[in-house]
């Protein structure tokens, strides 16, 4: 056995912060670079979430401080129960829910407009990356949504997972040009028969 080392240890310096996973897509693309360029990776970007019980107002301030506009809506295990918009909680979802159910903004939590795991479809990763940037906008631009969600296995379990998401927000960002998209599908349940219906 090789003789050990003494290791020195130091007081930790005061306002020492901590590392965290940090993807940094390219600042620039174009229509014809690799799909997965666009691709925000959970490998290596700490998935945004929240819980369903929580108030729609709780959840829009972790959309801020995160600087995103979706959160997954996960359980204790982490599974995905569903996901939240900015567009979900600012638009008329929580408004006809509280009509329907004479309800107090405040009472409103996160389960009660999200989008349901049932109702979500999702891209493979194998078939993103066979895809260019054009293919992710004009996915977004027929199904009318401003995010995608990529799934993969877990390498550990094998369960399926979420692996990515696509913005259309970062998209434009690093276009550098607006993404036109349109409400066609008002949920996740319709974008299966957009995709299917022929072009």
């Amino acid at each position: 056995m090789p003789e050990s080392k003494v290791l020195p240890l130091r007081p930790l310096p005061a306002g020492a912060g901590y590392f965290v996973p940090f993807q940094e897509l390219p600042d620039c693309v174009r229509m014809d670079s690799p799909a997965t360029a666009v691709m925000t990776d959970l490998r290596q970007q700490v998935a945004v979430t929240i819980e369903p019980d929580v108030s729609i107002d709780w959840a829009l301030q972790r959309m801020k401080s995160a600087g995103v506009r979706l959160l997954l809506v996960v359980d204790t295990a982490r599974t995905v129960l569903g996901l939240i918009t900015s567009t979900d909680i600012q638009g008329e979802k929580p408004i006809k829910f509280r009509e329907e159910l004479s309800l107090r903004h405040e009472e409103i939590v996160v389960r009660d407009i999200m989008t349901p795991q049932a109702e979500l479809d999702v891209l493979e990763l194998a078939d993103l990356r066979r895809a260019t940037v054009a293919d992710v906008v004009e996915l977004l631009q027929r199904v009318g949504r401003r995010h995608a969600l990529v799934l993969d296995r877990d390498t550990r379990s094998g369960a399926p997972a979420i692996r990515g998401i696509l913005s259309a927000s970062q998209i434009e960002k690093q276009l550098g040009q607006p993404i036109e998209t349109i409400a066609v599908a008002r949920t996740f349940a319709e974008v299966e028969s957009v995709l299917n219906t022929p072009a």
